[in-house]
């Protein structure tokens, strides 16, 4: 028999048999493993700090078809860990940067792109085609729709969270047995008790560890093999280099993968989580003041409170002259601390969670606050460019 027809019975191609050479060799794996690979597909939810790992991992080990799923750019902040996209790619869409790679790394993997948030409206849809998803988001938004997605799918869910020096894995599939997300964590956290890893930090080769846990988990699903973590939490902890196990078990009260569902179909989520929705009621605008209006009231001298909500690391990076520092966790303890007939100014790094501190200030009876629109990221990109930025 010749290379070529024992390739063709193999079900791989001779070029493919050479590159899975090492895969190959593996008697629990072998070229039943590789063909089930290759007859795979799987939807990549976000194309960051765990999608940049996991998804060339296993574009490298031939799954067939890889979705990514990411409406972002690339920006100079993510390239410590984002290994997905480089310096060349500043301002291109992550979707495209990171097919183009993945392509390098392997072009026999069909990759799909998907230029798109993955939201309640479309998730369904984008789930559906693949196998198997992989949860590489950073809100908790995302990760609840895409845990009913794949429950409401019969698909198993591999996710992986990371903050600063912690990573955790596991993977969710009712279907198989296993607990759901919710089984977890039945209920968000309030917004903004924690924090994102923009705001928190994270060491850059901790994605790297939990993203290649996600793509292990992947293939040993897709090929049969050995123990799954469905059912069971892997931590890790960077600094004490040290992995813990836990069990996770089945909630029966759970609403979507108990015994008496009350989700059937997806919801609102940000809803849920607390966050804005586009079909709830209009909030109130939260007041807003442009940077160049505070540098307007610094030059006169105006009276006025500064209050920065960022944490005491984000300080350390750069900071504007004369503001207070209360952190946004301890906002609500110590907001006596706050003139309250005088003028506040809020910011943090962008405007997102002093957006969240002039709102609670306001509710306490402060009248005269306002959120500094862009925070210290346009404060440097605008009126001071020595400003770091972060």
């Amino acid at each position: 028999m010749s290379e070529s027809s024992r390739s063709t019975t193999s079900g791989l191609s001779p070029a493919e048999m050479q590159r899975y050479a090492r895969h190959l060799s593996i008697p629990e794996f072998g070229i039943e493993g590789q063909r089930k690979l290759k007859a795979a597909s799987i939807l990549c939810i976000g194309a960051g700090g765990l999608g940049s790992p996991l998804s060339m991992y296993l574009a490298a080990a031939g799954v067939g078809k890889l979705g990514i799923v990411d409406a972002d750019v690339v920006d100079a902040s993510n390239l410590q860990r984002q290994l997905l996209h480089g310096t060349k790619d500043i301002g291109r869409r992550k979707i495209d940067s990171g097919a183009e790679r993945l392509a390098d790394i392997n072009p026999e993997v069909d990759v799909e792109t998907h230029g798109v948030l993955f939201k309640a409206d479309n998730a369904m849809d984008l789930a559906r085609p693949y196998d198997i998803l992989i949860d590489g988001t950073d809100n908790f938004a995302t990760r609840y729709l895409s845990n009913d997605v794949s429950v409401l799918l019969k698909k198993p869910n591999v996710y992986g969270s990371i903050f600063r020096f912690e990573g955790q894995a596991s993977v969710f599939a009712p279907h198989l047995g296993g607990p759901c997300y919710r089984c977890m964590f039945p209920t968000p956290p309030e917004p903004g008790l924690v924090p994102s890893c923009a705001e928190g930090g994270v060491l850059g080769v901790l994605p790297g560890i939990i993203g290649m846990i996600q793509a292990i988990e992947a293939i040993k699903l897709i090929a049969g093999i050995g123990d799954s973590l469905v059912g069971r939490l892997l931590h890790f902890d960077a600094l004490s280099m040290r992995f813990r196990d836990f069990k996770l078990r089945r909630d029966p009260e759970c609403p979507i993968c108990g015994e008496n569902p009350t989700i059937t179909g997806l919801i609102d989520y940000e809803h849920f989580c607390g966050l804005r929705s586009a079909d709830a009621a209009p909030e109130p605008a939260i007041p807003e003041i442009s940077v160049a209006a505070l540098k307007q009231k610094m030059d006169a001298g105006d009276s006025f409170t500064l209050v920065d909500v960022r944490e005491a690391f984000e300080r350390g990076i750069c900071v504007l002259p004369e503001s207070v520092h209360i952190p946004l966790g301890e906002l609500d303890d110590r907001h006596t601390e706050l003139p309250a007939g005088g003028e506040i100014i809020v910011h943090c790094k962008s405007g997102g969670r002093s957006a969240q501190a002039v709102e609670r200030l306001r509710h306490r009876g402060f009248s005269n606050v306002r959120n500094l629109a862009g925070g210290i990221d346009a404060w440097g990109e605008e009126i001071d460019g020595s400003i770091a930025r972060y």
